[in-house]
C-alpha cells in the first residue's frame, strides 16, 4: 500500500491518491458580502439585498447553508453561523426603498429570516424586534441609506416587508471622512441579558395594532377560550393580541390547574410536558387568529405571571420556536406592553390585580421580568385611547464584516 508523507504539494497529492483508487470529491463554495450583528439580546446575519438573487424563492437554501441547518444530529448548527437556538439563528436582508416608499420618507427596507435549526424550515412570518433594532444602523453604514444633518443622534425610518409595518430606530452616530456613520460603543445604557453598556437605540413601531391580521384583537375579544388537545377535555383562558406581531398571553397558575401542581409554585417549562401543552395552545390561537398553525414563528406564546416584588409589573415566560426563550423576543414584549392596557385581557388583569400598588389608568411604561432580568416597554395613547405607538430600548454590536459562505 502506497504510504504518503505528511506534506505534499497539491499537484503530488493528487496523483498519489489517484494512485491508490481515491478520487477527491471538490464541494464548490459561494460566498457573498456579509456583517454579523447583535441586536438586544438576538444575533443575526445581516446580508444587503443587491448581494441576494432577485427571486426570493432562491434565498431559503442560501441562508440554511450559511447557518448551518438542518443540523437532525445535535441542533448545535456545528457547520455554519448558527448557534443552537432561535435567537442565534436569524438573517435581515436590508435594501433600498422603492420610489413610492422613498416619498413616504422611508430610508430603508427590509426582510426578517427566522431560520430554522433541526428542520430547513425558513420562516417569512413574522419580525424580530431584537434585531429590528440594528437594521437603521446596518443600514447608515452600508450607504443603503445616507444622513446629512448636523447632529449628535439620527432617526432610521424602516419598513418591515414581513409585517407591513413602519418602525423608527434612532441611535447615536458621528462623522468620518464628511460622511455620517453610527456610533455604538458610547457607554450610554445596559439591557438586560447583555453585559456591559453600549450606545442607546430607541426603537418605536408606529401604529402597531393589527401587523399581521389587520386588527388589535383578531377574534374581537379580549380573552377567549383555547381547548388543550394535548389534554382532552381541559380549557384555557387566553389574550390574543397583535400588535407588532400576533402574540397570545395565558397564566402561570391556569397552566398550574391543567397540570394539577400547586398554584404560584414555579413550572419546569423545558419538559416535554409543560412545553406540549404550550404549543398545543399557540397552534390552536394561530387558527382562531386566521394565522398557519403550522409555523412556530407566528403566533409567539408567553406565560405570564403576577410580580413578587414592586419593582416590575408583571412576569413573562416567552417561547420562542417552540423552546424557552433566555429574555423575551421583543416583538412579543411590546405586545405585552400593550396587552396591559386593553382591559379584560389576561395581562391587564394581573396588573390590576397587583399587590404592589394602583397602577396608573394607561400604562405609559410597563416593567416586566423575564428570566435575564427587566425591561420597560413604553406605550403611547392618542385621544380615545387610540394605540399611537410602542416603543423600548436596545443595545446593539458590530461583531463582524466579510463575506459568508454557503
Amino acid at each position: 500500500m502506497l504510504k504518503l508523507p505528511p506534506v505534499l504539494p497539491l499537484k503530488v497529492a493528487l496523483a498519489a491518491y489517484r494512485a491508490i483508487g481515491y478520487t477527491p470529491v471538490r464541494r464548490s463554495s459561494s460566498y457573498i458580502p456579509a456583517t454579523f450583528l447583535r441586536g438586544g439580546t438576538s444575533k443575526g446575519i445581516f446580508l444587503n439585498r443587491e448581494h441576494l438573487p432577485a427571486d426570493r424563492l432562491g434565498w431559503g437554501p442560501i441562508f440554511l447553508r450559511i447557518m448551518g441547518s438542518p443540523d437532525t444530529g445535535n441542533g448545535l448548527q456545528i457547520n455554519g453561523m448558527g448557534g443552537g437556538i432561535s435567537s442565534l439563528s436569524k438573517v435581515c436582508v436590508v435594501g433600498s426603498p422603492s420610489e413610492d416608499q422613498k416619498a413616504q420618507g422611508i430610508d430603508a427596507e427590509y426582510t426578517f429570516a427566522q431560520v430554522g435549526i433541526r428542520d430547513a424550515t425558513v420562516d417569512y412570518a413574522g419580525n424580530c424586534g431584537n434585531l429590528s433594532s440594528m437594521v437603521g444602523a446596518f443600514a447608515l453604514k452600508e450607504g443603503i441609506c445616507t444622513k446629512h444633518e448636523p447632529s449628535d443622534q439620527t432617526t432610521i425610518c424602516l419598513f418591515n416587508t414581513n409585517t407591513g409595518s413602519r418602525i423608527h430606530t434612532t441611535f447615536p452616530v458621528t462623522v468620518v471622512n464628511g460622511q455620517i456613520l453610527p456610533k455604538l460603543d458610547f457607554p450610554q445604557t445596559s439591557i438586560a441579558g447583555v453585559p456591559g453598556q453600549a450606545s442607546r437605540i430607541l426603537l418605536e413601531f408606529p401604529s402597531p395594532a393589527g401587523a399581521r391580521t389587520g386588527k388589535l384583537l383578531p377574534t374581537g375579544k379580549p380573552v377567549d377560550l383555547i381547548y388543550i388537545h394535548a389534554f382532552p377535555g381541559a380549557q384555557i383562558s387566553a389574550s390574543l393580541v397583535d400588535a407588532t406581531n400576533p402574540s397570545v398571553f395565558i397564566l402561570h397558575d391556569d397552566i398550574s390547574r391543567v397540570l394539577g401542581t400547586p398554584l404560584q409554585s414555579s413550572l419546569e417549562y423545558g419538559n416535554p410536558e409543560i412545553r406540549e401543552i404550550i404549543e398545543s395552545i399557540r397552534t390552536e390561537a394561530a387558527i382562531k387568529m386566521g394565522l398557519e398553525p403550522t409555523s412556530q414563528a407566528q403566533p409567539k406564546i408567553a406565560i405570564v405571571s403576577p410580580p413578587s416584588s414592586a419593582h416590575y409589573d408583571i412576569g413573562v415566560h416567552a417561547f420562542s420556536m417552540g423552546v424557552l426563550h433566555k429574555a423575551v423576543p421583543m416583538t412579543l414584549g411590546l405586545c405585552l406592553g400593550v396587552a396591559v392596557n386593553i382591559e379584560g385581557s389576561v395581562p391587564w388583569q394581573i396588573v390590576r390585580a397587583s399587590p404592589f400598588g394602583e397602577p396608573s389608568p394607561d400604562m405609559a411604561i410597563t416593567k416586566m421580568k423575564h428570566p435575564s432580568g427587566i425591561i420597560e416597554v413604553r406605550t403611547a395613547f392618542g385621544e380615545g385611547g387610540t394605540l399611537e405607538s410602542v416603543g423600548t430600548v436596545r443595545t446593539g454590536r458590530w461583531l463582524m464584516k466579510g463575506v459568508v459562505y454557503y
